[in-house]
């Protein structure tokens, strides 16, 4: 048996076949600057040695265990619990491919049926799907959605409905006549009184973030109140972490809630390993995105599960799907769903009133720092929260770095009418010290 995969001679068929004559070739849409030229690995080490100089190597990177991290915007650091990595990285699972075969794929279906089943659970909502890309992706499919299912031609959303979803969303709506209305914010939330002028029976949805881009949660009561007056959906992006504490989508009244999956219990790396978790009212079922697996009896009386919705046009009539997605970020969906496991309805409970508790510490100490204060009047937040300062704010920045500090997100880039404007974010993973630290340094 030959050991060594590849040959040489082999490499040039396989170039030769797609029509290139280098590797530099082929991967010529990578700059060359990011390019590794040379490992300069000695031939012939032993595979100890090896390690050793590939993780001498790996140093020279540098990871949130080298840093104190109080930034957020749409990616967080939480603790992931061992348990997490001890199920997903099992062969079965982090080998397998679309669960096409149920006769061959029964654990990853079920992995699929119970994360579901945990998500409809802690959103309050009838159904949910089996995951998608991103809370960016399943935002705009949710969007699609109401637009497909009311036949309407207008979306209205929330100026804090994060700043990226948006851009996705106009991305998924480029070429369609479809208008969107975006409605401001006022003191950290979105103005209820500029909806009322723009909400009416020509819109099919409302989306509204909450807790928004600023970490502030919105009254939705009012809003679910002004969309059912008028026969327009409520969809509501979330993260899934403030539902331990929080009023969830199905009390509210929300017809979709949808949202990034990655802080329950994926890492941050890379921009995030991410989920977007979609669910909905019953009477949407036929009609979401993606798939939803299902439970069922085989003809001897055993559970088993199978693939039971995709409203997608390879299955269905092309004019009645619903969306063109196919894949789905499973592996990340497992983690969320071991994650959801390990912590109970109580620990989830617990993990969010941590997350106020520490926020809101350091909201009461930074305030109280000379050079910043509230941004909006007795704003009501989750995790994040908005402080104005009259400081510089790239010397802030750049003095936090110095003490291996990553700071708190400048929304000038978003918002530039807050150019003076940080936002904060602090998870149960930091401590008191930690907190005191960082307003020990923003106060020099």
């Amino acid at each position: 048996m030959n050991y060594i995969p590849v040959t040489d001679k082999e490499k040039q068929e396989m170039l030769a076949k797609i029509g290139v004559k280098t590797s530099d070739e082929l991967f010529s849409s990578i700059p060359k600057s990011a390019r590794i030229k040379d490992l300069n690995i000695s031939a012939g080490i032993s595979e100890q040695a090896l390690i050793r100089l590939l993780e001498d190597k790996s140093k020279k990177n540098s990871s949130l265990k080298d840093f104190l991290n109080f930034r957020g915007a749409g990616i967080y650091e939480h603790f992931i619990p061992t348990l997490v990595e001890e199920i997903t990285s099992r062969s079965e699972f982090s080998t397998a491919y679309t669960p096409y075969q149920p006769e061959a794929s029964q654990g990853t279906l079920q992995s699929i049926f119970e994360y579901q089943s945990m998500i409809a659970e802690i959103t309050g909502m009838d159904v949910a799907n089996a995951s998608m890309y991103d809370g960016a992706s399943a935002t705009a499919e949710a969007a699609m959605l109401s637009l497909r299912s009311s036949g309407r031609r207008k979306l209205i959303i929330s100026g804090l409905l994060h700043p990226e979803y948006q851009q996705v969303l106009r991305t998924y709506l480029q070429g369609t006549d479809v208008d969107i209305e975006v409605i401001q914010q006022v003191d950290g939330i979105t103005s209820l009184s500029k909806l009322k002028n723009f909400v009416n029976n020509e819109c099919a949805s409302v989306i509204i973030q909450s807790p928004n881009f600023f970490g502030s949660i919105e009254d939705l009561d009012e809003i679910r109140k002004l969309t059912t007056e008028h026969g327009a959906l409520l969809i509501q992006v979330l993260n899934p972490l403030s539902l331990g504490i929080l009023k969830t989508p199905g009390e509210i009244g929300c017809d979709i809630a949808v949202g990034e999956g990655q802080v329950l219990g994926s890492a941050t790396g890379f921009g995030g390993f991410t989920f977007g978790f979609f669910a909905a009212k019953k009477a949407l079922a036929w009609k979401i995105p993606g798939r939803i697996v299902g439970q069922t009896i085989d003809t001897k009386n055993r559970r088993g599960f199978v693939l039971t919705l995709q409203a997608r046009e390879q299955h269905i009539k092309r004019e009645k799907a619903t969306s063109n997605i196919c894949t789905n970020a499973a592996l990340n969906a497992l983690s969320g769903c071991v994650y959801l496991s390990g912590w109970g309805p109580h620990g989830l409970k617990e993990l969010a009133g941590l997350n106020i508790r520490k926020s809101h510490y350091a909201y009461d100490k930074i305030s109280k720092v000379k050079g910043f204060e509230p941004a909006f009047k007795n704003q009501l937040f989750f995790n994040e929260f908005v402080l104005r300062t009259k400081k510089n704010i790239d010397e802030i920045e750049k003095n936090l770095l110095s003490e291996n500090i990553i700071g708190p997100f400048a929304l000038k880039g978003f918002y530039p009418e807050l150019s003076d404007c940080l936002l904060f974010c602090v998870t149960e993973t930091k401590t008191k010290e930690d907190i005191d630290k960082l307003v020990a340094i923003l106060g020099k």
